[in-house]
């Protein structure tokens, strides 16, 4: 296997969880450190705090679909979704070197 993936620092995919304000209510939320990172840029990006970018995200979601099913999940997602967006056009494989 590609050693790009395997060989990772660890610390990349360690759970991490931080406490915010959702809509009023305080709650955890554990996401791998990567994904905390792209959070953290994306809220960055839009100048507010990663907490406000999240808070907000719920909101929207809750106004366009009701509660959110898996909301760490649909995180995650974002954060897949912002990187196609922000990837270069010409991403060459890397699984098959």
């Amino acid at each position: 296997m590609c050693e790009v993936f395997a060989g990772q620092d660890p610390e990349r995919y360690a759970g991490v969880t931080r406490r915010i304000r959702i809509n009023g209510q305080s709650t955890s939320i554990r996401l791998e450190t990567a994904f905390w990172q792209v959070l953290d840029q994306i809220a960055e990006n839009d100048g507010m705090s990663t907490p406000i970018f999240i808070s907000k995200l719920h909101a929207e979601v809750l106004e366009l679909r009701g509660e959110p099913e898996n909301f760490t999940s649909l995180l995650r997602c974002a954060c897949l979704k912002f990187m196609e967006l922000t990837a270069p056009e010409a991403a060459k494989p890397i699984a098959a070197e």
